[in-house]
């Protein structure tokens, strides 16, 4: 095997690794390595409940904005019912 051909063969077994511990979520901090999980994130899911409740509320608004006041009145006595 001559030299460039040695390079080239390092230089593609450092790209698979460095591609293998991205995929596996391996991140190197200080001297080691650890292993980043990947899950659920519990603050994303609480800003997408709040967004989902946002979006509720803005369709009632639209509701109320577009009906009558008879409709308008119900939909107020429902809101402060449900707070």
């Amino acid at each position: 095997m001559n030299p460039f051909e040695m390079v080239v063969a390092i230089v593609a077994i450092a790209s698979i690794a460095s591609v293998i511990r991205a995929k596996y979520g391996v991140v190197r901090r200080g001297r080691g390595e650890e292993l980043i999980q990947r899950g659920p994130d519990p603050e994303a899911e609480r800003l997408r409940a709040e967004v989902k409740a946002l979006k509720d509320r803005v369709a009632v608004l639209e509701r109320l904005a577009t009906d009558g006041s008879n409709a308008l009145e119900r939909e107020f006595e429902k809101l402060r019912d449900r707070d």
